[in-house]
């Protein structure tokens, strides 16, 4: 099983040599066709083997159901990305490294999800960085690129720090290096090098996953190759949110660690969600997005919705991807928005669409005999309401009671899903939730219907003054990232590509506020 386990990433990486060969650089695009075609079968053989042959949990690679999703769900994006990529491509006089890069990359990916050794890991991780870096910089004669890149250079290098400190710690604790055993060794109350550990691999989630304030690089490489904006927001940063689904059982028994992904990620799915709205670029207002989808997952990591984070990433990923390599049809659905008829809900439409949300939540919950944090049930009902209250304005508005009839059935998937997908990972995950209306679910609301509110008011009154200031700082990023570029550039300068004029430090042209009073 462990040998038919190394064959997928070993794949992979073959693929991405033979890419980069002299000789056959020319044929780089049919190679990496052919490696992609491959994957999917290797993968139908890795399960069937996994379904026959239960791992020991000293083996280096595992079987378990999370790590098969995962895989599934990689197979599927790389066969995507290297089809689409056939004609996206087509003509670049660099597109032999661009294949040799993203085969390696796929390969250190799948090689993290197989992983049971806490060094093949962090091996696997440290290679998705690296291979991720080399594509972000595909094109070097562009300056945001390459500013973009070196920031998540840094960061990656202290998520990496963070990752072998928590592991080194943890075998220093357990005395093993495989993630099966440990998981299965803690319990009970932690101790101080657990806890330590536990609040590492949090962090080394957050950066991973672009949370705020260490998010800017996440919005400027959109500039690398759509397929690899592709790849990144709907494959790569979703690794953070395996770490911690991965590292449950440790991280759930940590309020520390617990703690650090309810603030800094609640306040990143805030801010990020309406920050999305500011944006006029497709690909940076879905790099936001991904930043507020991000902070979502990882809050319900923390809530210990476990089943629910699963279920987020495996559709976020596809949605993601999808969105990326569709936004050349930017100009049609822009278009669309303008026919749409833009009204304002008024109180009788909020009325109706309070009351269909509520109703449908909770049919829902009675239905699947909810019990936990009512935090989600709380945002699937604002997102109903908006629905419902905005029927006027799409460019084919339904009648009121078939939109009502749409949020019923919305709602009632989506507690499906939640409970088949629950159903599915039991046993497998480590059993813990928060109840309703605990402090950590308390947060959560308090941050959903801040975002409701401030969603609205950004919305539809837009000509008031609160709105208009709010809205300038929010279209700034509220200013993190310039705080983060030049503490970065004081730390680690940069040197851009000669045409740009930021020679010294790589920040002027780009952050022309920032370079005020600097020394040239």
């Amino acid at each position: 099983m462990t040998f038919m386990t190394f064959l997928l990433p070993a794949l992979f990486a073959v693929t991405g040599v033979l890419c980069g060969l002299p000789k056959l650089r020319d044929h780089a695009a049919s190679i990496a066709l052919w490696g992609a075609r491959l994957a999917p079968c290797l993968l139908i053989a890795i399960l069937t083997s996994w379904l026959f042959i239960t791992p020991s949990p000293d083996a280096p690679f595992h079987g378990s159901l999370l790590s098969a999703l995962m895989l599934v769900l990689v197979v599927f994006m790389a066969w995507i990305l290297v089809q689409f990529s056939q004609h996206y491509m087509a003509g670049e006089p660099r597109v032999a490294q661009y294949y040799r890069w993203l085969m390696l990359t796929l390969s250190a990916v799948t090689l993290t999800l197989s992983s049971n050794h806490l060094l093949t890991f962090w091996a696997g991780w440290v290679g998705i960085s690296l291979g991720l870096h080399f594509l972000l910089t595909f094109y070097p004669e562009r300056p945001r690129a390459i500013l973009a890149a070196h920031k998540k250079f840094i960061l990656a290098r202290i998520a990496e720090l963070s990752l072998l400190t928590a592991f080194s710690l943890l075998y220093l604790e357990h005395g093993t290096w495989y993630l099966t055993q440990l998981m299965s060794q803690v319990q009970g109350t932690l101790s101080l090098t657990e806890q330590i550990a536990a609040c590492l691999i949090a962090m080394a989630a957050l950066m991973k996953c672009a949370q705020l304030p260490v998010h800017g690089w996440l919005m400027q490489v959109v500039e690398a190759p759509t397929p690899v904006s592709a790849l990144l927001h709907a494959g790569i940063i979703n690794l953070g949110g395996y770490l911690v689904l991965a590292f449950y059982p440790l991280l759930h028994l940590s309020n520390a660690a617990i703690w650090l992904l309810l603030i800094v990620a609640g306040l990143t799915t805030l801010f990020s969600a309406l920050i999305m709205t500011t944006r006029i670029s497709v690909k940076v207002r879905l790099a936001w997005s991904t930043s507020a989808q991000m902070g979502l997952m990882l809050l319900e990591c923390a809530l210990g919705l476990y089943e629910l984070a699963v279920l987020h990433l495996m559709t976020h990923s596809v949605y993601k991807a999808h969105a990326f390599l569709n936004s050349s049809n930017a100009v049609h659905e822009y278009l669309l928005r303008k026919i749409a008829p833009d009204e304002t809900p008024n109180a009788l439409a909020w009325g109706a669409g309070l009351v269909f949300s509520g109703v449908a939540v909770g049919l829902s919950i009675w239905l699947w005999e909810y019990q936990g944090p009512f935090s989600p049930w709380l945002l699937m009902a604002i997102a109903l309401t908006l629905l419902i209250a905005q029927w006027r304005s799409v460019p084919q508005p339904s009648s009121l009671l078939r939109l009502a009839g749409i949020a019923l059935a919305l709602s009632i998937l989506y507690g499906g899903l939640k409970t088949a997908t629950g159903w599915l990972l039991s046993g497998h995950v480590a059993e813990h939730t928060n109840q309703a209306f605990s402090l950590a679910d308390i947060w959560a609301c308090a941050l959903f219907i801040i975002l409701f509110v401030l969603a609205v008011g950004l919305r539809y009154y837009a000509h008031l003054g609160w709105t208009r200031r709010f809205s300038i700082t929010l279209f700034a990023g509220l200013y993190l990232d310039e705080w983060f570029t030049k503490v970065t550039l004081k730390i680690w300068p940069v040197t851009l590509p000669a045409h740009s004029k930021a020679k010294h430090h790589g920040v002027a042209l780009l952050f022309p506020n920032l370079s005020k009073g600097w020394k040239k």
